[in-house]
């Protein structure tokens, strides 16, 4: 199917005007297709040819103000409309339609735990052609007059409030705010629902009726943490929540964390938690619930025009999500969450071939197909980063101002990048223009290095930085505990600028005293070396490329006597995007004393930037491992806790070390986990003993500890094993050989759900017969009747490291039968091919040849070409640390 490409959406939008479109979609025409009936008004400016997007299973009639159209036209999903004339029109369009499976468009579920049936629409980026037709693209905004019929029995909720229903069954829906094709939304089923009110609007909560237990145990929390985020918004943005309703629905098989839909917010309900959760995953929800309702004001009241702009929905909601949470909720340590398990998601985004700016040039973007690449760590959390640098660098005050400016002149409208610079700038008298140049058009992670210099009379530090960015940063000192030699504390913390002259072949440098009171001093090259002044509150930062004019010169200054502070932290506080490095004194402080540095979010700055070193070969992976094993053991924070062991596991002992040191790596990871369940045996902290517990069934690498929880079905000192912990171990003793596949059917017999499923799926695919690996290759690449979570599921099961030999020929297959896959069942199945069932275990120099081969002479999907472009890159990486001494 052809893709929109951003000149045929300009063209049309010089075109048209969507003004209304009245749905109608009927669900009670069986389990295969449902009926979709669209009357839609728009205006032609002047005379001219367009087109509409539909992807029918029949197109019954289409008719142009009265007059009917060949439904044979219909080409590529594409149905022309020649010789417009300027003026009023009406489209009537009278279709069945598909459900999917695949998570797009209308996804159909039914649950295996009571047989009922689940339908909600996903209509992003551009499936709602999937649903009913449309002129899909942003900028097109237009009013939706939504109804439904739908079953005896089912509840429907769509954006807008319900309006009426008749004895039919028919249900009709309020006509919403002029909003984007990819936000309207409709969900249908037996839904059990939660509903209060708030601020003088309906709230609700939907789940399936087999997880109600677990949402009304769940949904003061969800409610509290909805209507805090709600107020807050308010007390920051001057324009209100722009719609008459917030619902918010859990729907099975999801592809994304949530969708913003207006009015019907969409989840993945795995996040109705049926298993025993640590508060992190708690914090991960609240998260995600703020995120979406960040997107009523960003993506859904001003709206991105053409899709190269994504960054103006996603970066934005990121970022609001992890600051309004630590405002308004008990989750106030949000911002180390995001430092350990989204920042450095951005950072890996970032240095693999497919990186881009947070706000690519529009050229770059030239169709949707394009532009789905682009959800990824750079829109989401270095975006968020970027504006956290923004935040730190203008003010807060400033920064909302130029946000409420900017929602004021495009309410209900679309805007642009140019657009929001113009109303940032009208808040404040620095360069945002040259700010975003330097930090949104540009791709890379720069590294932040320092020096630090004992002199007669004090300490100076010099900062390196490679790249090309200018960054405010926070810089602490910290010193062993007189009393405690492990305990470090805090001896100052000074803000310190860093310009932005110089490349990577030509890096600047920015050099502080330690002084009391402290100033700074900012270098440049050694062609231009514009000096600095002492960085504040509210000292200028430097514009990009701006070397020209020195800076004014440092006032003298009282020179701190002593020595040195026995730990120097770049970016204490994690207020910029870059790699940080520790100079050899620090560094060794820090191996000595890591779980005694006070703060949290410091400590996770340290292990980002051991992380960084193990990525880029300059610390051996053992050596993380030996930190880790050392100081994991007195960590305080969870987030902490887990960012660390799953890089461990994930990435070093799965990928980063060969198989002769991975038996080793694991046998470190689970001593370290029992460390852990030692430290919780008094029941204190539930959640730690919960991450350790995961994480050490994961390692194991004998059957017998594991095997006796599962027989016992419990954990000695606990927790008892719930569905989830069952699952787990299930896996794994099927990864070691210890189990067979009549000991799944028993299990999925115990927990015939939804998640029940898929881990017997999991566990089948993990079997190490030459038999389960050929029905699990049949059941991901021949028969296409898995859904997407099904699908995924299978495929996490399959390529295991410790079944080497049994999988060595399939890695040759993997290749053909993903592309042929991706072609077939479309972009959600083959970013899950590209994903899930890639065998990343397979790092050797073979593996990556075939890989390379492929991408060279394969005709590939964009979906499946850009992962498989990481994914590789992912294995190069791997080699090069393999073979770095």
């Amino acid at each position: 199917m052809p893709v929109l490409t951003r000149d045929e959406a300009q063209t049309r939008a010089q075109l048209i005007e969507a003004r209304r479109y009245t749905v109608h979609l009927d669900l009670t025409q069986g389990d295969a297709t449902f009926d979709s009936r669209t009357v839609i008004h728009f205006t032609a400016r002047t005379a001219g040819d367009t087109f509409l997007e539909l992807k029918p299973a029949t197109l019954r009639s289409l008719t142009l103000d009265g007059h009917p159209l060949d439904p044979a036209a219909l080409a590529d999903n594409r149905f022309p409309l020649t010789g417009l004339t300027p003026g009023e029109h009406e489209l009537r369009i009278d279709a069945a339609m598909h459900y999917s499976r695949t998570g797009e468009g209308m996804h159909r579920f039914t649950d295996p735990a009571d047989g009922e049936t689940y339908v909600y629409t996903q209509l992003f980026l551009d499936d709602v052609q999937r649903v009913f037709p449309a002129f899909d693209q942003p900028d097109l905004k237009s009013v939706f007059e939504v109804s439904v019929t739908a079953p005896d029995g089912w509840t429907v909720a769509a954006n807008t409030r319900e309006t009426g229903r008749t004895e039919d069954g028919r249900r009709t829906f309020a006509p919403t705010p002029l909003i984007s094709t990819y936000l309207v939304a409709v969900i249908a089923g037996p839904w059990h629902t939660v509903r209060t009110h708030h601020a003088g609007l309906p709230f609700a909560l939907h789940c399936r009726r087999s997880l109600a237990p677990h949402l009304d145990a769940d949904a003061d929390e969800i409610l509290d943490v909805t209507r805090a985020c709600f107020d807050r918004y308010h007390e920051k943005f001057d324009e209100p929540y722009p719609f008459d309703s917030y619902d918010q629905a859990f729907v099975p098989e999801f592809n994304a964390g949530a969708m913003e839909n207006p009015g019907l917010v969409t989840f993945r309900d795995t996040y109705v938690f049926q298993s025993a959760v640590t508060d992190t995953q708690r914090q991960a929800r609240a998260t995600t619930i703020a995120h979406e309702m960040a997107h009523m004001w960003f993506g859904d009241l001003v709206t991105l025009r053409w899709w190269d702009d994504i960054w103006l929905n996603e970066s934005f909601a990121e970022y609001m999500a992890y600051q309004v949470l630590s405002e308004a909720t008990c989750h106030q340590d949000t911002w180390t969450a995001f430092a350990v398990a989204r920042k450095t998601w951005g950072y890996d985004a970032d240095q693999s071939p497919s990186t881009h700016p947070v706000a690519p040039d529009p050229e770059a973007v030239p169709d949707t197909a394009a532009a789905l690449l682009n959800f990824d760590g750079i829109s989401y959390a270095k975006g968020a980063s970027a504006l956290r640098q923004l935040v730190f660098w203008m003010g807060e005050k400033d920064f909302l101002a130029g946000i409420n400016t900017h929602f004021a002149r495009h309410k209900f409208a679309n805007a642009t990048l140019a657009d929001l610079l113009d109303n940032l700038a009208t808040a404040t008298d620095r360069d945002v223009h040259a700010w975003a140049a330097a930090w949104l058009r540009t791709t890379g992670v720069d590294t932040l290095t320092p020096a630090v210099t004992d002199t007669d009379t004090g300490w100076t530090l010099d900062v390196t930085r490679t790249g090309s960015r200018p960054h405010r940063i926070t810089v602490g000192a910290y010193d062993q505990d007189l009393l405690e030699a492990d305990t470090l504390v805090l001896r100052e913390r000074f803000d310190l600028d860093v310009p932005a002259s110089g490349t990577d072949a030509d890096p600047v440098t920015a050099s502080a005293t330690g002084t009391d009171p402290v100033t700074a001093s900012a270098t440049g090259t050694d062609a231009e070396r514009p000096s600095g002044t002492a960085s504040d509150a509210d000292a200028d930062l430097p514009s990009a490329g701006d070397t020209s004019a020195p800076a004014p010169a440092a006032d003298p200054v009282l020179i701190r006597p002593g020595r040195r502070p026995a730990l120097l932290l770049l970016n204490d506080g994690d207020q910029t995007y870059a790699k940080v490095r520790l100079d050899p004194a620090s560094w060794k402080t820090a191996l000595r004393s890591l779980a005694g540095i006070p703060d949290a979010l410091t400590r996770a700055v340290i292990w980002n930037a051991a992380r960084d070193m193990v990525r880029d070969g300059q610390l051996p992976p053992a050596a993380y491992l030996d930190a880790a094993r050392a100081h994991l053991p007195h960590e305080r924070d969870l987030s902490v806790v887990q960012g660390v062991l799953a890089f461990a596991s994930q990435q070093i002992a799965d990928h980063y070390l060969g198989p002769d040191d991975r038996p080793a790596a694991l046998a470190t990871l689970t001593a370290l986990c029992r460390d852990l369940m030692r430290r919780t045996e008094d029941g204190q902290d539930p959640g730690l003993r919960l991450v350790a517990v995961r994480h050490f069934i994961a390692a194991a690498t004998q059957p017998d500890g594991i095997q006796d929880w599962y027989d016992n079905d419990s954990v000695p000192g606990g927790p008892l094993l719930d569905p989830e912990l069952r699952w787990s171990i299930l896996h794994r003793l099927a990864v070691l050989g210890a189990t067979d596949e009549a000991a799944v059917d028993r299990e999925l017999a115990r927990d015939p759900s939804a998640t029940g499923e898929q881990g017997a799926a999991r566990c089948r695919a993990a079997l190490p017969t030459p038999e389960a690996k050929a029905a699990a290759w049949d059941r991901l690449f021949t028969r296409d009747d898995l859904s997407n979570y099904l699908f995924t599921a299978t495929a996490q099961g399959f390529w295991q490291p410790e079944q080497n030999e049994l999988l060595a020929d399939y890695v040759p297959r993997y290749y053909p039968a993903a592309a042929a896959l991706a072609a077939r069942r479309g972009p959600a199945m083959a970013e899950a091919a590209g994903r899930h069932a890639f065998p990343a275990y397979a790092a050797t120099p073979e593996a990556l040849a075939l890989g390379e081969q492929h991408l060279r002479e394969t005709d590939l999907t964009p979906a499946l070409r850009r992962k498989l472009i990481d994914q590789l890159d992912a294995l190069s990486r791997a080699l090069h640390i393999r073979s770095t001494p």
